[in-house]
C-alpha cells in the first residue's frame, strides 16, 4: 500500500499490513458516504477546495489505496464539517449509553420531504453499505446520527428536533433541556 507521501510502508508484518488496510478501507468507505451524503462528487470537492483536494486523492483515500496522515484527516474532516470521530468510525469516550442515542427513520416520510435530499443521500449510503434494503424504515447507529446531524443541523439536538418537526423519526432519543449538561 503506498502512503500520500507516495511511498512504501516500512518494514512490517503482513497481519498489521492486513489489519491497517481494512482500517483504511473503512475510513476510505466513511468518507465516500459523507460525500455522496453531502451530494458532492469528486470533481466538485475538488473545485469547492480550491484544489487543496484533488479528486484523484480523495478516491484513492476513498477506494483505501492511499492511507491519509492525521492533519490531512483532521482537514478532510472539517473540510466535510464533520468530526474526525465520525470518520474514524469511534465512539466517544463518554458514551455509556450508545443504545439510547439510536434513530429509527421513516424512509416512506423521509421521501415526501423535499429540503432532505441530503438525508436522503446519506441514508441510501448506509443502505448501500448495510445491504439493507427493506426501504421502509432504517436504524441508525450512534456515529451515523452524529454524521446526519451535522447535515441537518450541525449538532445532535438540533439535528434530531429538524427530523422530529419533518415528522420522519419513528422513535429516537429525546432533546435534553441542556445540551451542554453532558447528554451529549
Amino acid at each position: 500500500m503506498v502512503d500520500e507521501t507516495g511511498e512504501e510502508g516500512g518494514a512490517r508484518g503482513a497481519s498489521e499490513d492486513g489489519d491497517d488496510h481494512g482500517y483504511t478501507v473503512a475510513v476510505g468507505q466513511r468518507l465516500r458516504a459523507i460525500r455522496q451524503a453531502q451530494g458532492l462528487s469528486l470533481a466538485e470537492v475538488e473545485n469547492r477546495s480550491e484544489g487543496r483536494w484533488s479528486a484523484s486523492a480523495v478516491g484513492a483515500y476513498e477506494r483505501g489505496f492511499r492511507t491519509l496522515s492525521l492533519p490531512r484527516l483532521k482537514a478532510l474532516a472539517d473540510f466535510y464539517r464533520v468530526p474526525v470521530a465520525v470518520l474514524l468510525g469511534e465512539q466517544t469516550i463518554a458514551d455509556p449509553t450508545p443504545e439510547r442515542r439510536k434513530i429509527v427513520l421513516d424512509l416512506v416520510a423521509l421521501q415526501k420531504i423535499d429540503p432532505a435530499a441530503p438525508i436522503r443521500r446519506f441514508v441510501q449510503s448506509i443502505v448501500e453499505v448495510r445491504g439493507d434494503f427493506n426501504g421502509k424504515v432504517m436504524s441508525l447507529r450512534h456515529d451515523d446520527l452524529k454524521a446526519l446531524c451535522t447535515l441537518v443541523g450541525g449538532d445532535i439536538p438540533t439535528g434530531i428536533a429538524q427530523l422530529r418537526s419533518w415528522g420522519v423519526m419513528i422513535d429516537g432519543p429525546e432533546i435534553p433541556a441542556d445540551p451542554l449538561g453532558g447528554d451529549w
